[in-house]
């Protein structure tokens, strides 16, 4: 009993280093003040998704769709002021209905659907800018100290670029992969809600890590097994992503979420996660989950079909 309360303990404690550490959002105000390109990306990515795309849904909410609705009323009492007939015109208020929700529509196909994934796109792109300056900042902060401990030798010329080149199609086809198996847990009844929330806050978490990954050079191999051997402090660091996406409808949730995802992306990169992990954890080894058990061997079947690809990875 003892050693199951000190398991749940360092747990706990591992859970919330993690949900500290994604909360150091001082990191960011150094990171932007030691780079003007990493502040111009930073304030490109809160101008897009904050002041174009969520103000373009408040316009939408609160002026566009009451103005239809007060042009084109969909209720049967604002015309009883003015005929003795008690709602005969449930025709009329269809037609209005159809023509309101028809309007509403257009202006998402045309407007905002287009927007979102031009602003997906560009911020993808300017994601990986600001991860670049980032780490450029914390390379020049550490120029006369030793190479950090994460990072990892890796075949150099044709080699090392056909096997990175595996690894980021493996990568991608794996984090896809467990983007499905999130989506499908949400419709789990009863603890669908829960389990989301977990596998949401463990793959934010390693895409928040995987830019800082990429440009240390860590291999996918030890990327894993550190990310399964210390779930909770990762499950921890996520969760602050996740939280509001679950107070938002999904448009508005994108566009919160698009806005703050650049700043864990910054305090990911000034974390140095196995210092953090190795001041909590105990000597003994902790539990390890294989969270990428299932997108892993659907990856391993696919690149199957794939033999070039599969000898590489």
């Amino acid at each position: 009993m003892g050693k199951i309360l000190r398991g749940a303990r360092q747990l706990s404690l591992l859970w919330l280093s993690g949900f500290k550490e994604a909360c150091c959002l001082h990191r960011v105000i150094f990171f932007c003040a030691s780079s003007k390109m990493l502040l111009i990306r930073t304030g490109q990515c809160f101008l897009l998704n904050g002041f174009i795309f969520l103000g373009s849904l408040f316009i939408v909410r609160s002026l566009v769709i009451p103005i239809l609705t007060w042009i084109l009323p969909d209720l049967c009492n604002h015309f009883e002021s003015q005929y003795d007939n008690d709602c005969d015109y449930k025709g009329v208020m269809t037609l209005y209905s159809v023509l309101r929700s028809f309007l509403v529509e257009v202006f998402y196909v045309l407007w905002f659907y287009p927007l979102y994934v031009f602003s997906f796109i560009l911020s993808a792109l300017w994601y990986n800018d600001i991860a670049k300056y980032a780490f450029e900042v914390i390379k020049n902060r550490n120029k006369s100290s030793e190479n950090s401990s994460d990072e990892t030798e890796k075949p150099e010329g044709v080699e090392g670029l056909a096997t990175g080149i595996a690894e980021q199609v493996y990568s991608i086809l794996l984090l896809t992969i467990f983007f499905i198996e999130v989506f499908v847990t949400g419709y789990v009844p009863y603890v669908g809600k829960a389990m989301n929330f977990l596998l949401l806050s463990w793959m934010y978490s390693y895409y928040c890590f995987e830019y800082k990954w990429n440009y240390t050079g860590v291999g996918l191999n030890w990327r894993l097994d550190l990310f399964e051997s210390n779930w909770a402090f990762f499950a921890g660091f996520g969760s602050p992503c996740v939280i509001p996406i679950f107070f938002f409808s999904p448009l508005v949730s994108y566009g919160v979420m698009a806005i703050l995802y650049p700043l864990f992306v910054l305090t990911a990169a000034g974390t140095e996660v196995e210092k953090v992990i190795n001041s909590v954890r105990n000597k003994e080894e902790g539990s390890k989950i294989p969270i990428f058990y299932i997108a892993q061997r659907i990856s391993t079947m696919v690149l199957n079909l794939f033999p070039e690809i599969q000898k590489e990875n």
